[in-house]
C-alpha cells in the first residue's frame, strides 16, 4: 500500500490519530476500563506516594500562597499542609563517566525497547496526585506544586523526596533484567536549575530546583549502570510548546513559537543539553520538544533548534536529535526524509482520546493497528531511512471499547501486544507510557509495572534472550574467537570506524571474544556466498564488487558486535548505513555504487542475526 502524503493525513485523520494539536487537557479524558484515566485521579481522593510517600495533614482546601521567608513549620500551619521534614543528600556536581565511543554508537543506533519514566521530573496530577494535595491554583502543572506547600523550603523538600524515592537503581536494574534497554525521561527546563528559571514563570520558585539537575544526571548515571539507555525529552519548555499541564503551567498558554524571548531562552536550554549530554556514553539522544502545538512556524523553529543544537559541540553533528510529529506524522516524515543527519520522528499512539477512539470497540483498535496504521506507519518510515520511533503508547483502552467483549482482560491483551509486534517490526523502538504512577497495581493500561504478564508480555529482549556474560558460553562465537586473524581484527575496525574518532578496536567485549569471522558458508543464502570473501582477502578492485563485498562484511560484522552487547539489534539501519559511507568516502565506495553498499549490508546483517539467533536458540535457559 503506497500513500502519498494528502492520502496519508487523510488516512490518520480517518482513524482519529491526528484530531487536535496535542492529546486533551487532563479533565477531559476519559476513564479506562482498569484502573484510572489519565487524570481521572482528583485532588480528592487519597493516594500513597509510589515511591515512599509523603506525609502530610490536610487542613484546608485552599493551599494558600507562597511564603518565600516563613520557616516551614510555620508557613505549613498557615496554609494546613504539614509535611515530615526531608533531608536530602548533599546535591554536590554530578558528572559521567569517561565517555565511550564505542558504546555509544551501540546506545544511539540499537532499537529500543523502552518505558517512559512519566512524573518524576514532570509532574502529572492523575499519575502522583499525592503531589498535588497542597499545590496552588488549578493543581494541575509542576508550577502549581513549586509554587504551593506553604513555602519555597517546603515544596523543594517535596520534589527532592519525589526526586530521589519514586524510581531508583534497583528499578533500572529490573527493567535491563525484563530487556527494556531504554527510557524516555521527561525534564523540564526547570530541570536544569535556577539560571534557566530567569525571565519565566518558575523564577520566583527558582531555588526550588537548586538541586534538580544533579538528579536528572544522577538518574542518566543509574541507568548507564545497568546498561540502560536514555532518551533525555524536553518535556516542558520555555514559554510552553502546546498550553498543557504536562508543559509545566496551568493557564493553558502557548506562548513559545510567537515570542523571540521565549525562542532564544529555549534554545538555551537545548544547546546546555547537548554540551552536556554529547559525552554521555548511554544517553541516545535528546528530544526538542514533547507533542508541540502544530503551528505553521513549528518546521522552522525545528531547523533552528537542530542547527543550534549541531552547533554546540563539534561531536554534535552525529548526536541523535528526536522531534515530535505534532500529531501530523505525513508532514513530520517528509521533514526527516529530507535531511540527512541523524534526526528521529517520534510519534505518540493512544486509542482513548477522540471521540471515535472513545467508543470503538477494542477488537476494531486491534484491527486497526494491524492494518491501517501499520500501513500508515511502515509507509512513514520508509520514506525516512526507519528513524521512527512510538515514544509513548499504551494499553489503556476505554469502558465502551471494552463493554462488548467476552473477555475484557483477553481483548486488551491482544490490543496491546498487537501494537506492540507493530511497533517491533515497522520502527527503530517504541516506549509505554509510563513505568510507575500512584494507584499503580490496579492499573493494567497506563501502567508498565502492572501490565507485565498481564496486558503485556514478561521480556522483551529483541532475541529472546537476556545478556550473555562471557561469549564463550555461545559455541559459535567460541569458534570465531579461535578462529580469528589479524585481517579479521581490521573488519572489526573498518566496520566501526565510522563511528569511532580514534579508529580503534570495540572495548565491548574484549577484541578476542569477537571473534566474528569464522566460516559463514552455514549461515548465508546460496546468493550471499558468490560473494563471500575469506578473511584475508583483499576487497575486489571491481568497484561494484567492491560496495558489495565491503557491505555485506559490515553487514554481518554490525550483527555480531551488537549482539554481543546486551544482545542488542541494530535498530536505525538507513541511518547507520548512511553515516557509514559518508565516512568511509568514495575511495572505498565509489560514487554511483552506494546502492550496493546498502542492499549488501542488509543482507550481512539479516545473516549476522541468524548466526545469534541459531546460537541463542540453544543455550540453556537459567
Amino acid at each position: 500500500m503506497v500513500l502519498t502524503a494528502g492520502g496519508f493525513t487523510v488516512l490518520l485523520h480517518s482513524l482519529g490519530l491526528s484530531q487536535g494539536l496535542f492529546k486533551p487537557a487532563p479533565r477531559t479524558y476519559p476513564t479506562t476500563a482498569q484502573g484510572l484515566s489519565k487524570a481521572a485521579i482528583t485532588s480528592d481522593e487519597s493516594a500513597s506516594h509510589a515511591g515512599g510517600g509523603i506525609n502530610y495533614q490536610l487542613q484546608s482546601e485552599d493551599p494558600g500562597t507562597i511564603d518565600k521567608g516563613e520557616p516551614v513549620d510555620d508557613a505549613a500551619t498557615s496554609t494546613g499542609c504539614m509535611i515530615d521534614p526531608y533531608d536530602a543528600y548533599d546535591a554536590d556536581e554530578q558528572g559521567f563517566s569517561t565517555f565511550d565511543q564505542d558504546k555509544a554508537n551501540v546506545y544511539r543506533y540499537r532499537q529500543q525497547q523502552s518505558v517512559n519514566l512519566g512524573s518524576w521530573f514532570v509532574h502529572e496530577q492523575w499519575m502522583t496526585p499525592s503531589l498535588f494535595k497542597c499545590a496552588t491554583g488549578d493543581q494541575l502543572s509542576e508550577l502549581d506544586i513549586a509554587s504551593g506547600w506553604g513555602s519555597l523550603d517546603a515544596a523543594r523538600s517535596v520534589l527532592e523526596r519525589h526526586w530521589d524515592t519514586f524510581i531508583n537503581a534497583s528499578d533500572f536494574d529490573y527493567l535491563a533484567g525484563i530487556g527494556i534497554n531504554t527510557v524516555r525521561l521527561p525534564i523540564g527546563y526547570w530541570s536544569l536549575g535556577p539560571t534557566y528559571c530567569e525571565g519565566t514563570p518558575f523564577e520566583p520558585v527558582a531555588e526550588v530546583y537548586q538541586n534538580a539537575w544533579s538528579r536528572v544526571v544522577r538518574a542518566i548515571n543509574m541507568a548507564g549502570d545497568a546498561g540502560v539507555g536514555v532518551l533525555v525529552d524536553l518535556h516542558g519548555a520555555p514559554g510552553s510548546q502546546n498550553g498543557q499541564p504536562h508543559s509545566g503551567i496551568s493557564d493553558g498558554e502557548v506562548n513559545l513559537f510567537d515570542n523571540d524571548w521565549y525562542i532564544n531562552k529555549t534554545m538555551s536550554v537545548l544547546t546546555f543539553l547537548t554540551r552536556e549530554l554529547i559525552n554521555a556514553t548511554n544517553v541516545v539522544g535528546i528530544q526538542i520538544l514533547n507533542e508541540p502545538s502544530n503551528v505553521d512556524s513549528l518546521p522552522a523553529f525545528y531547523s533552528q533548534a537542530i542547527s543550534t543544537m549541531r552547533q554546540a559541540d563539534p561531536l554534535a553533528k552525529a548526536f541523535p536529535l528526536y522531534i515530535h510529529d505534532a500529531f501530523d506524522l505525513a508532514h513530520y516524515s517528509d521533514f526527516v526524509a529530507n535531511r540527512s543527519d541523524f534526526v528521529v520522528l517520534d510519534h505518540h499512539s493512544y486509542f482513548v482520546f477522540t471521540p471515535g477512539d472513545v467508543v470503538e470497540p477494542a477488537a476494531q483498535h486491534t484491527k486497526d493497528v494491524q492494518g491501517p496504521i501499520s500501513d500508515a506507519l511502515a509507509a512513514a518510515a520508509a520514506r525516512q531511512r526507519g528513524n521512527l520511533v512510538i515514544g509513548e503508547f499504551s494499553c489503556a483502552l476505554t469502558d465502551e471499547s471494552l463493554s462488548g467483549e467476552a473477555d475484557p482482560d483477553a481483548a486488551r491483551r491482544n490490543f496491546c501486544q498487537g501494537q506492540m509486534e507493530t511497533y517491533r517490526n515497522l520502527t527503530a523502538g517504541w516506549a509505554f507510557w509510563a513505568y510507575d504512577k500512584e494507584d499503580c497495581s490496579d492499573d493494567h493500561g497506563w501502567c508498565f509495572k502492572a501490565a507485565i504478564g498481564q496486558s503485556l508480555l514478561s521480556t522483551f529482549f529483541p532475541y529472546g534472550f537476556g545478556p550473555i556474560g562471557d561469549p564463550s558460553r555461545i559455541p559459535a562465537l567460541a569458534d570465531m574467537a579461535s578462529n580469528m586473524t589479524d585481517s579479521s581484527h581490521q573488519d572489526v575496525t573498518a566496520v566501526m570506524a565510522p563511528f569511532s574518532p580514534n579508529d580503534s578496536l570495540p572495548s565491548y567485549p574484549p577484541t578476542p571474544a569477537l571473534g566474528l569471522f569464522s566460516d559463514k558458508r552455514n549461515f548465508m543464502s546460496p546468493v550471499s556466498n558468490l560473494y563471500r570473501r575469506e578473511d584475508s582477502a583483499p576487497l575486489p578492485d571491481d568497484p561494484s564488487e567492491r560496495a558489495i563485498a565491503k557491505g555485506y562484511s559490515d553487514g554481518f560484522l554490525t550483527a555480531k558486535v551488537f549482539a554481543l552487547f546486551d544482545m542488542s539489534k541494530l535498530g536505525f539501519a538507513g541511518q547507520y548505513i548512511a553515516d557509514s559511507l559518508a565516512k568511509l568516502g568514495p575511495d572505498v565506495i565509489q560514487p554511483g555504487k552506494e546502492h550496493f553498499y546498502e542492499q549488501w549490508f542488509m543482507e550481512g546483517l539479516v545473516d549476522g542475526e541468524t548466526v545469534v539467533t541459531s546460537a541463542v536458540a540453544v543455550l540453556p535457559r537459567k
